[in-house]
């Protein structure tokens, strides 16, 4: 095991693609939308919104969910040799 390389800037490099945080950071502000409008549809009582916000909430953390998993499944980044 090689302890976790570091860019020149100090943050910590880790193997994804430019797609994956796409998904997962637009996922997030997503779910938080899902979320709102879904407790106020049942404030507000209209059923079938909120039938479709919790559907749309269950897509979105599948989503990420495998966002994430992509990214991790891409190895274990940079290897030192030494």
């Amino acid at each position: 095991m090689t302890q976790e390389q570091r860019s020149p800037t100090g943050k910590p490099m880790v193997p994804t693609t430019p797609l994956d945080v796409i998904h997962i950071r637009l996922g997030s502000y997503a779910l938080v939308f899902c979320l709102a409008v879904l407790v106020l549809s049942i404030m507000t009582r209209l059923w079938w919104l909120t039938a479709i916000a919790a559907f749309l909430g269950v897509f979105v953390v599948i989503d990420i969910i495998r966002a994430s998993r992509r990214q991790s499944s891409l190895g274990g980044g940079p290897q030192s040799e030494g």
